[in-house]
């Protein structure tokens, strides 16, 4: 149910500087914006099931694509339904609709796990969840890293945005008096990072050798535990049930995310969950966190 303050389902995972869009609820066109997530960027969607919550914000999306004139082919991942609401939902729009890109549908197989994208930089798996809809969770492992700027060294050398691509990928600097400055001065290699989404599902401990070690995971929580059996009877998670799969899997970090509205204030979740896993934290609206914590090691 919606709530104040609280959006349905939809993250941008950006890995080299790429987002990945994962689930796409109601209001989803309006958080890219707000939060500065370039839209015409995004080549490739992962939607995890049919419930309404995380996938009504892809129909009006696609919609403007074609209203901005895209051109470059998008990229849907999800349950092989999906493809047949899009295409019904392009028919009785207007008779003439045209999209002017490749539209291209990958079905997900929800009670399998293995690699259902890979390209140079990440490499992404479906997680099977235990909800009472066909649903997949999806595990993403960066494979190719870019150097980061160390930002003093920016400024310090008077470096133009222009030539950070290239430093980025490797190159030195060539000040204007002639003086070559190193990459290794100028940028360090961060560590290569992974992050598991899982939602919407019930306590499944078959999870766990599936995203054992994982930096980051986003388990939902939509109940506490005065609600347990009601979590179960609806395929869905309380806060102590996320909390008990980061354990068994030795996760980094937890966010918990999906919250009811019955519940007002979210401080609960984490007092539910930490006990069970420290480094617990709430997916709230418009949180952006680093996969791996920035280090500079060159």
């Amino acid at each position: 149910m919606p709530a104040n303050g609280r959006h349905p389902s939809a993250q941008a995972v950006t890995i080299n500087e790429n987002p990945y869009l994962v689930d796409c609820g109601e209001g989803t066109q309006m958080q890219l914006m707000q939060y500065k997530v370039k839209t015409a960027r995004i080549d490739h969607i992962f939607i995890s099931h049919l419930h309404g919550d995380h996938y009504l914000g892809l129909l009006p999306l696609i919609d403007s694509y074609v209203l901005t004139n895209r051109t470059k082919p998008l990229h849907i991942f999800g349950p092989q339904l999906l493809q047949e609401v899009v295409e019904a939902h392009h028919k009785v729009s207007t008779q003439r609709f045209q999209l002017p890109f490749k539209l291209l549908f990958y079905a997900t197989n929800p009670h399998h796990t293995g690699v259902i994208f890979e390209n140079n930089d990440v490499c992404v798996s479906t997680l099977p969840m235990k909800h009472g809809l066909e649903c997949t969770g999806f595990l993403f492992r960066q494979k190719q890293v870019l150097r980061n700027m160390i930002t003093e060294k920016i400024q310090q050398y008077q470096i133009p945005y222009t030539a950070i691509p290239a430093i980025k990928k490797g190159a030195d600097f060539i000040t204007m008096q002639g003086s070559v400055i190193p990459n290794s001065e100028l940028t360090y290699l961060p560590t290569a990072g992974s992050y598991a989404y899982c939602s919407d599902t019930a306590y499944n401990e078959a999870l766990v050798p599936h995203i054992t070690k994982v930096d980051v995971l986003y388990h939902e929580s939509t109940y506490l535990s005065d609600l347990q059996e009601l979590a179960a009877e609806r395929g869905h998670a309380t806060a102590i049930d996320a909390a008990r799969i980061a354990h068994a899997a030795g996760a980094g970090r937890l966010y918990l995310g999906h919250f009811s509205s019955r519940y007002k204030k979210l401080d609960k979740y984490l007092h539910e969950a930490q006990p069970f896993f420290a480094q617990t934290y709430l997916a709230t609206e418009g949180l952006v966190i680093d996969v791996v914590p920035e280090k500079h090691v060159k």
